[in-house]
C-alpha cells in the first residue's frame, strides 16, 4: 500500500499504524523505502513493533529523513518466502525503491536477499542478522542494524555459565535464526547441555518437549521461540509445574513487552539478554520510550527500538550526502559511518557492517508504575564483535 507524506499535525495511532502516507510524486525529490515485514500470523506482532518504531521516527521528522520526503510502501510477507519474493520483485522493478528494510525472520530474508543485493539496492536489517552475510559473503549493500543472530544468545550463554547452574535444556525453531541462536548460546556457555531440541516454525503445542525437559533433569532452560511460539511455551511450562525446578533464560526477543503482555505474572523473575532496554540512560532513548508510549499507548520492545534506529540511520546518511542518494557509493559510506544517536547507546559498524555494541542482562519485574516490565541489571558484553567479522573482506 502507498503511504502518504506525513503532515506535521499527524499524531494518531490509527494514522500511523494504518494506511500511513504518500510522498510527492517526484522520485528525484523523495527517498523510496520498501518496507517488507511480517504483520500477520504468530510472528505478526514483531513486524508491527518494527513498523511502528520506524513510523514514529518519521512522524517526529514530519515524514522526512535527511530532509527528503519519504515514500514508504509497507508489505506483509506473511512469514512466507514465496510472498516475500513476489513483493521484492514488485518493489524493486515497479516501484524502484532506493532502500529496503523491515524483514523479521531469516527464513524470509535469506531467499529474497540475492534479488535485493543483486539489484544493487541497500538493505537495512531491522531484526535478523544471519551469519551468511556476516562473514565471507558480507556485502556492501547489507547493513545489520540490530545484531548478528548469535550475539544476544551468546550474552545469555555467558551469563548462565556464571550463574552456577549445572545443566541447560536448549530449544528453538528449526530454521536458520533458531539454529544460529542456539549456536550463539553454546559459543559462550561452558556448562553441560542436557538436551538440544528443534521444533517446527510456528509450533504452539509443547507437551512432548516439556516431557523431554522433565526427563533431561536440567535445572535451567534456554529458549528462543519468537512471537506466539514463546508465549505458548512459557504458559505451558508454568502450567506443567516445571517452573518450580527449572530456571528459564531467553534472548530479549523472547522475553520482551509483547510476550509479557500475553503471559503476565508467570514471567516475573525471568532473565533475558538484549542490546537495548527501555530503562537505559540517555536522552535519545528516554525520548524514544516516552514518545512511543504517548503515540501507541504501550511500552516499546527491542523490535520497535530497532525500527526506530533504522530510520535514524537513514536520516543521518541522507543528510550526510545532502539528499544525493543516487550516488550509491557515497550513500553506502554515509550509512557505514552510522552518524546518528542510537537509542541503545554506543553503536558503530564493524568491517562487515554488523554492529559493535553492548549486551545487557535484563530481568522481568515491576517498574515504578507497578507494570510488569524488564529492568536492566548489568552489562554482560561490552563492545562485542560478532565472531564472523574476521572472515569479511570488506574494508
Amino acid at each position: 500500500m502507498k503511504l502518504r507524506t506525513l503532515p506535521a499535525a499527524l499524531g494518531t495511532l490509527a494514522a500511523l499504524a494504518g494506511s500511513l502516507w504518500l510522498a510527492p510524486a517526484e522520485a528525484a525529490d523523495a527517498l523510496k523505502v520498501g518496507f517488507l515485514t511480517t504483520l500477520s500470523g504468530p510472528g505478526g506482532a514483531l513486524g508491527v513493533e518494527i513498523r511502528d518504531g520506524f513510523a514514529l521516527a518519521l512522524k517526529e521528522r514530519d515524514g522526512k529523513l535527511g530532509g527528503l520526503p519519504v515514500q514508504l510502501e509497507v508489505v506483509d510477507d506473511q512469514q512466507s518466502a514465496d510472498t516475500g519474493r513476489q513483493a521484492v520483485e514488485r518493489l524493486l522493478k515497479r516501484d524502484k525503491v532506493d532502500v529496503m528494510t523491515g524483514i523479521v525472520f531469516s527464513n524470509v530474508l535469506l531467499p529474497v536477499m540475492p534479488a535485493i543485493l543483486g539489484n544493487d539496492t541497500v538493505y537495512l536489517s531491522t531484526n535478523t542478522g544471519p551469519a551468511d552475510y556476516a562473514g565471507e559473503k558480507c556485502n556492501k549493500n547489507f547493513f545489520a542494524v540490530a545484531w548478528e543472530n548469535e550475539d544476544i544468545p551468546a550474552a545469555m550463554g555467558k551469563y548462565v555459565s556464571e550463574s552456577g547452574k549445572k545443566s541447560v535444556f536448549l530449544i528453538a525453531p528449526n530454521y536458520p535464526g533458531g539454529r544460529e541462536s542456539i549456536g550463539g548460546f553454546k559459543r559462550l556457555y561452558k556448562g553441560k547441555i542436557a538436551d538440544e531440541v528443534y521444533v517446527k516454525m510456528g509450533q504452539l503445542d509443547y507437551s512432548a518437549e516439556l516431557a523431554q525437559l522433565r526427563a533431561s533433569g536440567a535445572d535451567s532452560a534456554f529458549f528462543f521461540l519468537p512471537g506466539g511460539m514463546g508465549i505458548s511455551f512459557i504458559k505451558q511450562l508454568v502450567a506443567s509445574g516445571l517452573s518450580k525446578d527449572v530456571t528459564l533464560y531467553a534472548p530479549g526477543f523472547s522475553a520482551d513487552d509483547d510476550t509479557i503482555k500475553a503471559v503476565g505474572d508467570p514471567m516475573l523473575g525471568m532473565f533475558n539478554s538484549s542490546q537495548w532496554a527501555a530503562d537505559l540512560p540517555g536522552e535519545a532513548n528516554q525520548k524514544f520510550v516516552a514518545d512511543f508510549e504517548k503515540t501507541y499507548g504501550r511500552i516499546p520492545t527491542l523490535y520497535a527500538s530497532q525500527g526506530y534506529d533504522a530510520a535514524l540511520l537513514l536520516d543521518g546518511a541522507v543528510r550526510d550526502v545532502k539528499g544525493r542518494i543516487e550516488d550509491k557509493e557515497a550513500f553506502r559510506q554515509a550509512l557505514k559511518k552510522a552518524d546518528f544517536k542510537s537509542v541503545r547507546g554506543n553503536f558503530r559498524f564493524n568491517t562487515n557492517q554488523y554492529p559493535i555494541q553492548n549486551y545487557y542482562l535484563r530481568v522481568v519485574g515491576h517498574d515504578k508504575q507497578g507494570r510488569i516490565a524488564n529492568s536492566t541489571l548489568k552489562t554482560i558484553l561490552t563492545d562485542y564483535h560478532d565472531p564472523f567479522a574476521s572472515s569479511c573482506k570488506m574494508q
